[in-house]
């Protein structure tokens, strides 16, 4: 058993660590990419019960193989839910952000319900006897809700960078920003951790028109703030 709790942890850890690098972010996952997961996934859990109703994939090698597969699950998303903490806390204070009850408070209460049921399903502070299974499906489900409490939908302009989803863009790599609409704000930026291999990316968020000025001001402000090691940035990656 000792054995087997000290590979779990290994586990743990080795993805937690993988999580908590800057090797992933959302905006990346296209409708392909996730159908084609999906269906990976499907194909090789079918293969599993396929396996299992043969007799080669029994009881005594699901168990641990389904406790690994959910400590890899919790050991990622507590990982990335800490590299999240990580970006907001080095980006200094918030100097713009749509606010409304929804924005703030609903993906939140979502966060610690999935968060409380995590805690429910270890079993750990109800009378059902707790099992490694319990444990580490628990886990994950925890460390989802975690990742889900620092993921924030809506763009925060902060003193050093805007927060968008799971990426923190530099003032430096905002290139540009124009009005799609009269409530619709689009940014324009660079992407990529390599300076050669940067891209311009957009997004787009809605901002109302009450709050125009304001952040028209925010942007107006970093935008001349930066200017020069913007300039800097664009002409080295165009010479790479």
């Amino acid at each position: 058993m000792w054995i087997l709790s000290t590979v779990l942890l290994l586990i743990f850890f080795g993805s937690a660590w993988i999580g908590s690098r800057k090797l992933f972010f959302i905006d990346r996952l296209t409708p392909p990419l996730v159908l084609n997961s999906l269906l990976g996934l499907l194909a090789f859990f079918t293969l599993l019960i396929i396996a299992n109703s043969f007799g080669f994939f029994t009881q005594t090698i699901a168990a641990p193989f389904m406790m690994g597969v959910y400590t890899i699950i919790g050991g990622f998303f507590f990982g990335y839910a800490f590299r999240l903490y990580k970006e907001r806390t080095k980006a200094g204070n918030i100097l713009y952000q749509n606010r409304s009850f929804w924005i703030d408070h609903a993906p939140n209460l979502l966060a610690a319900a999935i968060i409380v049921f995590g805690i429910y399903r270890t079993s750990i502070l109800i009378d059902i006897p707790v099992t490694g299974i319990r444990i580490t499906s628990g886990l994950s489900l925890i460390g989802f809700g975690l990742f889900t409490w620092t993921l924030k939908p809506v763009p925060e302009f902060r003193t050093d960078g805007v927060l968008i989803l799971d990426r923190r863009i530099f003032w430096p790599d905002v290139v540009s920003w124009h009005w799609q609409s009269e409530e619709v704000l689009a940014i324009e930026f660079m992407a990529g951790s390599i300076e050669h291999e940067k891209r311009i990316k957009q997004f787009t968020t809605a901002v109302p028109a009450a709050d125009r000025k304001e952040i028209e001001m925010v942007l107006k402000s970093k935008m001349d703030e930066f200017a020069d090691k913007r300039k800097e940035k664009m002409f080295k990656s165009k010479d790479d």
